[in-house]
This record gives C-alpha cells, sequence and structure tokens, in this order.
C-alpha cells in the first residue's frame, strides 16, 4: 500500500513539476531509508506469502512481492524499477544527518525527498533554501514533524503522507502493548531470560484485560481500528474525540463517550492515545 501510493504521489508531483520547470522532463527522487538487517538482505521470511487485501489503487505497478522488506535501503520502497523506467534519476541513501551526509549533498539538486516516520529526513529551513528544484517533502508512513512547514509554504513546496498506509498496524500494537502491560508480559518474561521461574513475581502484576475500562483519547482511523480490535475481549470502551462517532458505531461497539477527557480517564483502568 505504501509503495503503490508513493508512486501515485510521485508521478503527480512529477507532473506538477514540469508545470513550473520545462528545462528537462525528469525529476530527481532522493530517498531516506535505514540501513537493511544486521543479517543481509533480503531477510530469511517466515512465510512465503502474506494474506491479500484488497485495495484500490491507480497504479498498476507492482515491483515486488508483497510481504517483501521494501522500508531498508536495499528495498527501496519497491520505486526504483518504476522511477527509472520514466527517466527520473533515483537516489536512496541512509547517510542523512550533519553536512557532510549524502542527503545533504544530493537535496540541492533534488526534486522530490521521500522519508520516513522514524528514520527522518530533517527538512529545516536552510535545507530547504539550499533545494531551489525541492517541490515536494513526501513521507513514506504519517507525519510531517521533520519538516519545516512554515519554510515549505514559502517555497511552495507540498508537503504529504501516506494516510492510512500504517494505521492498522498501529492499532494492532496497541492491543499488543495493552495485553503486555495488563499481563505483566515483558517483565514475566525478563524474569525467565534471566534464568528465574518464580512464579509469583510473574502474576503478581499480571491480571486479566476482561471485565477492565479502555479508553482512547482520539477515535479516528487509528483510535476506531483499536475499538475494534478489543470489542471481543469483553472489556468496557470508552472514548473521547472533538467528533462523536455516529450513534450506530456506538451501539455495535457498546462504547461510551466522554466529552472531556478529564472525565474518560477517571473511570477507566487503561487510557491509549491515539492522535
Amino acid at each position: 500500500l505504501v509503495s503503490r501510493s508513493l508512486k501515485t504521489a510521485t508521478t503527480a508531483a512529477v507532473g506538477a513539476r514540469q508545470v513550473h520547470q520545462t528545462a528537462r522532463s525528469n525529476a530527481k527522487i532522493v530517498c531516506a531509508l535505514y540501513d537493511d538487517p544486521s543479517t543481509g538482505f533480503p531477510p530469511k521470511y517466515l512465510r512465503d506469502d502474506i494474506p491479500h487485501i484488497p485495495f484500490t489503487s491507480d497504479v498498476d505497478a507492482c515491483d515486488f512481492t508483497p510481504g517483501e522488506l521494501l522500508g531498508s535501503v536495499s528495498g527501496e520502497l519497491g520505486l526504483r524499477k518504476f522511477l527509472e523506467d520514466r527517466g527520473h534519476e533515483f537516489v536512496v541513501t541512509s547517510d542523512k544527518d550533519g553536512p557532510d551526509s549524502v542527503l545533504e549533498q544530493e537535496l540541492k539538486t533534488a526534486d522530490i525527498v521521500i522519508s520516513q516516520p522514524f528514520w527522518p529526513a530533517y527538512l529545516t529551513r536552510e535545507r530547504i533554501e539550499q533545494s531551489p528544484n525541492l517541490k515536494m517533502c513526501l513521507t513514506a508512513g504519517i507525519g510531517s514533524d521533520h519538516v519545516d512547514l512554515e519554510a515549505a509554504c514559502e517555497n511552495n513546496i507540498t508537503v504529504a503522507e501516506i494516510t492510512f498506509c500504517n494505521s492498522i498496524s498501529v492499532a494492532e500494537h496497541v492491543v499488543m502493548q495493552i495485553l503486555g502491560l495488563v499481563r505483566n508480559y515483558i517483565p514475566s518474561y525478563k524474569v525467565i531470560v534471566d534464568g528465574g521461574w518464580n512464579i509469583a513475581d510473574c502474576v503478581s502484576q499480571s491480571y486479566d484485560v476482561e471485565g477492565m475500562n479502555v479508553g482512547t483519547v482520539a477515535s479516528g482511523r487509528i483510535g476506531l481500528a483499536v475499538l475494534r480490535r478489543m470489542h471481543p475481549f469483553d472489556v468496557k470502551l470508552h472514548y473521547t474525540d472533538r467528533h462523536r462517532l455516529p450513534e450506530s458505531v456506538e451501539k455495535d461497539l457498546n462504547l461510551t463517550y466522554h466529552e472531556k477527557v478529564e472525565d474518560m480517564v477517571k473511570v477507566c483502568d487503561v487510557v491509549t492515545i491515539n492522535c
């Protein structure tokens, strides 16, 4: 989903760029990605495929097998063939920090820069002003706090992200954390790793999540996905948001709405912040 959405975004950005600059028809895309696995690339995968999840995209090209690692430098987000077949230059690096970094040098002639939420290429005002061709700062994920938005606006640079690309992943991670914390999993695991087997040390701080009051601050894509995934655990679900969910959703999930976060926190055993 991320790769296909990136193809759509980069295609649109290149098209917009050609309106402003007609001296050349190709573009330079610089991509900052995290390093490959320490054990080498490609890694040994645990399964041969992943479940098919349908989604809509106007980009038909798919230059990779779903489930492959694309986020590291060798994975290249699955974009190289797509971009180079269309005459564009594609530079991928993990060296992104400091004045002598590869990113710093390549940005000066870049049209588009692609970064990641947890491996951000910081687009400061200084970097933006040293990159006269730059037309788009694109996050291969969600978030734009690594970009100086004021400087981007002043220089007519589009700042974009791939909305919803990892919302389900985050929601699943939230559920995992809730269960791990309530069940005291990580400290118990450490007891075993350290060679212990004192059951009382583990279970004295371990509880069932069933029957607990679980609340989310915000009920957008991620918050609602968390509520849906926690519902089968027979918990009492609460949420607070500026925008109330439809009555049908509240009824289906047996949700309790709170106008103020302070009111919700008072009645909850678990609170997750998804905004």
